[in-house]
């Protein structure tokens, strides 16, 4: 008997997330330059990070040998959001947040509700606790609350949410989501989460945070990571209840978020107008992207985020073909759409190079 053997059963049982391919990865198999590559597959924001974020990582780099403090990133949220700041955990990014929500609630003989086609972390973050998957057939690729609602047990205690949701970029109208929470057990926690939610047009948006004064069991989620432009500092938070947010904190690693990544997302917050650039870029790249989908002849799935889903003959033999081209989106058969790729919305010449290695690959 091995070492690995003694390992708990569930988390052998787990398959690895597969992130999206790394540029400096293709151009080591493909023999490319690296500045030839386009890289469209992990919804970053192709404008970089915000200029205000990146001044303040450069003058927060003199006082690296100190450990992170929270406070003043944690009282300019909850200011902004409306809320106390014992309402607001931190997290290496929001993935982090989601991990810390499925520690406090689940556990063997437990379970979660989430639907098919959503974020691969859900079903991560639940059975690493030993927990079940409840996965609810999708519906137009999206969620169907109606039957989540129903697929909820006596032993379900987290249901899993993303609006708009990754990775087919549905989106549930706010009215939909807070009648599917009135009809949601009380003890059972419910985890919106929002990454994409600055994408949403204004009149789309409603303030989901105002809803845990009504809902204890509601955990919102967001991310520095999608139009921040800080994906690669790791940084997000989860605003909930005084009483959830203190059992997220308790399990939370104390510095898990650092120094640089937390001077950023303070001053990303103020930068209003590198956000609404970022905006305006991925709305006028959508549109050029999709018209070119449907010159095409491919269909896609309608989205609300910074990327679209899109359906071809053969995912992986496309996929493949893109890469040759030096272009990268995201294959997306683990999230049981085999014949889908996801392609981020990018630069306008990035989008219009994608465009032409589709059209060749085709």
């Amino acid at each position: 008997m091995s070492i690995t053997d003694q390992a708990l059963s569930y988390i052998r049982g787990i398959s690895a997330y597969v992130p999206g391919k790394p540029i400096t990865e293709l151009a080591r198999e493909m023999g490319l330059a690296v500045d030839s590559i386009v890289k469209l597959a992990s919804n970053e924001n192709p404008l970089g990070m915000s200029p205000k974020a990146r001044a303040a990582v450069e003058k927060a780099i003199g006082g690296l040998e100190r450990y992170p403090d929270q406070f003043e990133l944690i009282a300019k949220l909850a200011e902004r959001l409306g809320v106390s700041p014992n309402q607001i955990v931190i997290g290496n990014g929001s993935n982090d947040v989601l991990d810390l929500a499925a520690r406090v609630f689940l556990a063997p003989g437990r379970s979660s509700v989430f639907a098919q086609h959503a974020f691969a972390v859900y079903p991560l973050a639940t059975l690493s606790t030993g927990a079940e998957c409840i996965v609810v057939p999708a519906k137009h690729y999206g969620h169907d609350l109606a039957a989540m609602q129903a697929a909820i047990r006596s032993d379900t205690r987290l249901v899993w949410i993303a609006n708009p949701n990754n990775p087919t970029g549905n989106f549930l109208p706010y009215p939909e989501i807070r009648a599917f929470l009135e009809s949601v057990p009380a003890d059972v926690a419910v985890v919106l989460d929002e990454a994409y939610n600055e994408y949403l047009p204004p009149a789309e948006r409603a303030d989901t945070v105002a809803w845990i004064k009504d809902f204890p069991n509601l955990i919102v989620t967001r991310t520095f990571s999608k139009i921040y432009g800080l994906a690669g500092l790791r940084i997000g938070f989860a605003a909930a209840s005084a009483e959830v947010a203190d059992l997220m904190n308790r399990v939370r690693q104390p510095f898990n978020v650092n120094n640089l990544a937390l001077a950023a997302a303070g001053a990303a917050l103020d930068d209003h107008l590198f956000v609404a650039e970022s905006y305006a870029l991925n709305r006028r790249g959508m549109e050029l992207i999709v018209a070119g989908l449907k010159r095409l002849g491919l269909e896609h799935i309608p989205s609300h985020g910074n990327f679209v889903t899109f359906a071809v003959a053969d995912g992986a033999a496309v996929n493949r073909k893109l890469l040759q081209q030096g272009v990268i989106v995201r294959p997306i058969g683990g999230y049981g759409l085999p014949n889908h790729l996801r392609v981020t919305i990018g630069l306008d010449t990035e989008n219009a190079r994608f465009l032409a290695a589709l059209e060749q690959s085709l």
